[in-house]
């Protein structure tokens, strides 16, 4: 009688852990399910905002430049000249995919401000080539638009200073380099005669499934929990 009662027991406690371990399952994958798609939502409310400021870059008027402005996407133009000496290659791919350089090249203003001013991408094997110096040799007067230089990634390599191969545009690394120091935004060089370096080309168009994604996860969430309210009625 005891051995039985025992079995009885023992049986009712693994059923009763069973029970505890899929409800430990379900509020786990539920929460972080349900964290996920709340992310996706900061994520969206956060990429609206950057279009947004795209799309009122790409239609204000050009304003002169100063290191006072701190606006993303504004238009801005500047007099003055460029630096060829000091210029950077920061490793980029163009809009198919192929691997190169965008040319960055210090330009001093007329009022003696230092900016950075992203001239467009180049072949990897014009790296270093005077042929993509013609015309900035030239050109005393530059209008591109305002970017914020984010912190890069932790996945991102470490620049090559030595060999000029640059993976970020680090505010540190850049002062070693040229013996300049920047602010936290670099123009992007509008100018529709240039080809070699091509001007990189901003639009709205900037991939956003973040609700997608974030619907997604809620489904998933909802599911779980529909799944585990049928086994509860079953068992």
């Amino acid at each position: 009688y005891s051995y039985l009662l025992r079995s009885i027991f023992g049986e009712v406690n693994l059923k009763l852990k069973r029970a505890f371990l899929f409800q430990l399952f379900v509020i786990l994958f539920v929460t972080i399910f349900c964290a996920l798609g709340t992310w996706q939502l900061y994520r969206l409310q956060w990429k609206l905002e950057l279009i947004s400021e795209i799309t009122f870059g790409l239609d204000s008027k050009p304003i002169e430049y100063s290191n006072s402005i701190e606006k993303n996407y504004q238009r801005v133009s500047a007099k003055g000249k460029f630096n060829l000496n000091k210029q950077i290659y920061l490793y980029s791919l163009n809009e198919s995919g192929k691997p190169g350089y965008d040319v960055v090249t210090p330009f001093r203003t007329d009022k003696n401000q230092n900016v950075l001013i992203n001239r467009g991408w180049i072949k990897k094997e014009l790296k270093d080539n005077p042929s993509i110096n013609f015309k900035a040799e030239t050109d005393k007067e530059i209008t591109g638009l305002l970017r914020e230089i984010y912190k890069p990634s932790i996945f991102k390599p470490d620049n090559d200073i030595k060999n000029n191969i640059w993976f970020s545009l680090n505010l540190e690394d850049l002062k070693e380099a040229t013996g300049e120091q920047f602010n936290q935004f670099v123009i992007f060089l509008e100018d529709n005669q240039a080809k070699s370096p091509l001007p990189k080309k901003i639009s709205i168009d900037v991939p956003n499934n973040h609700l997608k994604y974030a619907i997604t996860w809620y489904a998933i969430s909802i599911s779980i929990i529909f799944y585990y309210l049928y086994f509860r009625r079953k068992k």
